[in-house]
């Protein structure tokens, strides 16, 4: 692994604070990572974003997917995620997901969340998308993430873990022999501190969640700005199937302009048996998949893409009326409370959906025990790429993914002795390679991406798309080479930089990827080619903030590190 030498321009650090460990982000991986650290013994910290329980998770509604009812196994829920991830799924991967995730699922309760449960006092499972059983564990009707991350602040306030809020993460700290060792970040006005400042720390781990606000219609938090991965690739960091972007079929449509973040309807109501339909009634998932809405998410997402271009129509419709107001109003709170905020009554009519932005299958290439290509720096949840969702997430497997590989990454840190080297970060430098994007650029991003590389993508939208992005890229890089100029550093332009990053990645490794397989449809190359792209893309960023672009020789990835390097 060779460091770009490339920052992000922002000031010098003006204070810092020393750790074994900083976790950066507290969805469900990071605050079970901080935990799990704490608990061997690892003076950690926890940086985030916003507050400790904004991040992507408490907006999960489904639930969280493991072997838990009677008569349901381990295998069969491998079976389910292979099969959705349309031969990309590192199998080895999916196993430990799903060996270890019924014990990592109790664990969790074990801390305090509370999950619905049947009349018999077990636990009552739902069934999604390309799961043939049963085995969606959830909380609150509809508000499964809301729970998970209250019991985890909450364990993480009663330990008295140290933490930083409304800090946004800038780059990575690393020492003389390019090993991790901390992190900078910027407070924005609020927490301990203000101003830019660090955290020295011979292991980081990433957390941040994804990277939805790309594009301009998302169901994820203002916050998603893909920073995780922005600052992976500036490190010097590979990532990995960034192409892989899973469209969630059923959101809230709230009009052909509406752009940010939008209302969700979970998976879970077409589990308990809602209908998709046109505009006339007519269920069009029958015939197109044994599971017709139940079928994974991108073959529903292309489903309703496809009779939305056959009628010239902005959305579909999805039909629960029979349910009745008793079952919507226990079962489905937040999402009948969001409708109706919207003008919409599920109760008594069809809710409008279309598909929107949702989940990053790709993201920072890692190993089995959460290690990226940069010795000490470790990522989980949605910043990483496992291995685990290969070509499309199967329904309600993230905040599972979450809960498994943090565990691993704690164990793996305590188990090293990573800890225990005292970090000896190299100054930063004091003219950044990076130049920033204006904030305006971000809205331009988000429209570049939508129309060239959204659920439906072709050679000429991506080719337009790649050479939009370019001309913004190139404008910076310009007016910091010419004459030392970039736009004013922060947030709002740090973000921007990084919304950039990512956009370049995902739209190359689109272009890359000549054929349609899992929620990677390309309109001109309909079929699937697993002789020429039953592989994986691997990306990493140059010094000259050029993209370096290979495919793997098979669906195995390579070790990470060096055996050399893995201490």
């Amino acid at each position: 692994m060779t460091s770009t030498g490339i920052r992000l321009h922002a000031p010098a650090p003006g204070w810092s604070i020393d750790a074994d460990v900083v976790v950066v982000g507290s969805g469900v991986a990071g605050l079970t990572a901080a935990l799990r650290c704490e608990a061997a013994g690892l003076t950690t910290v926890v940086v985030t974003k916003a507050r400790l329980d904004d991040g992507s998770t408490r907006w999960a509604q489904g639930g969280i997917a493991a072997a838990l009812g009677d008569g349901d196994t381990p295998e069969q829920h491998l079976d389910d995620t292979l099969v959705a991830g349309a031969g990309l799924c590192d199998e080895e991967a999916v196993r430990i997901l799903v060996t270890e995730g019924p014990d990592a699922v109790r664990r969790l309760i074990a801390t305090g969340a509370r999950f619905d449960e049947s009349g018999d006092g077990g636990l009552e499972l739902t069934r999604e998308g390309g799961h043939h059983r049963r085995r969606i564990a959830h909380a609150g009707g509809d508000a499964t993430g809301a729970e998970i991350s209250r019991a985890l602040v909450e364990a993480v306030r009663a330990r008295g873990m140290r933490t930083v809020e409304n800090a946004l993460v800038l780059d990575l700290l690393t020492d003389a022999e390019g090993r991790t060792a901390g992190v900078t970040l910027h407070v924005m006005g609020e927490g301990q501190h203000d101003g830019v400042g660090a955290v020295h720390a011979p292991a980081v781990v990433l957390a941040t969640g994804g990277m939805g606000q790309v594009f301009s219609a998302t169901t994820n938090p203002a916050v998603s700005t893909g920073d995780g991965v922005a600052l992976a690739l500036r490190a010097g960091a590979e990532v990995s199937d960034l192409e892989f972007v899973q469209f969630h079929p059923t959101v809230l449509f709230l009009g052909p302009d509406a752009e940010g973040q939008q209302p969700l309807v979970s998976e879970a109501v077409r589990g308990e048996g809602a209908h998709l339909v046109d505009a006339d009634g007519v269920r069009f998932m029958l015939g197109q998949h044994e599971l017709a809405e139940l079928a994974p998410r991108d073959v529903v997402a292309k489903g309703i893409v496809r009779r939305m271009l056959e009628q010239d129509a902005e959305h579909m419709y999805l039909d629960a009326r029979h349910f009745g107001a008793e079952m919507w109003e226990n079962r489905f709170p937040t999402i009948l409370a969001a409708c109706r905020a919207h003008g919409i009554d599920p109760v008594t009519e069809p809710v409008p959906v279309a598909p929107a932005a949702h989940y990053a299958s790709g993201g920072v290439r890692t190993d089995s025990r959460g290690r990226t290509t940069v010795p000490g720096l470790y990522a989980c949840g949605e910043v990483a790429c496992t291995g685990v969702h290969g070509a499309n997430r199967l329904a309600s497997n993230s905040l599972l993914e979450g809960l498994v590989y943090a565990e691993r990454i704690a164990a793996d840190i305590a188990a090293t002795g990573l800890h225990t080297r005292v970090p000896q970060p190299l100054p930063t430098a004091e003219r950044p390679a990076h130049p920033l994007l204006p904030p305006e650029a971000r809205l331009a991003i988000q429209r570049i991406m939508t129309r060239g590389a959204g659920v439906l993508r072709s050679e000429e939208s991506l080719a337009e798309a790649a050479d939009r992005l370019h001309r913004l890229h190139a404008d910076a890089r310009d007016a910091l080479d010419e004459n030392g100029k970039t736009a004013e550093p922060g947030v709002d332009t740090w973000e921007a930089t990084n919304l950039l990053c990512v956009a370049r990645v995902l739209v190359e490794a689109a272009r890359r990827r000549e054929e349609t397989r899992g929620c990677h449809w390309r309109e001109d190359r309909p079929g699937r080619d697993d002789t020429a792209w039953r592989r994986h893309i691997v990306v990493r960023l140059n010094p000259d903030r050029s993209l370096a672009v290979r495919t793997t020789d098979t669906t195995d990835f390579p070790p990470t590190l060096p055996q050399a390097q893995e201490q």
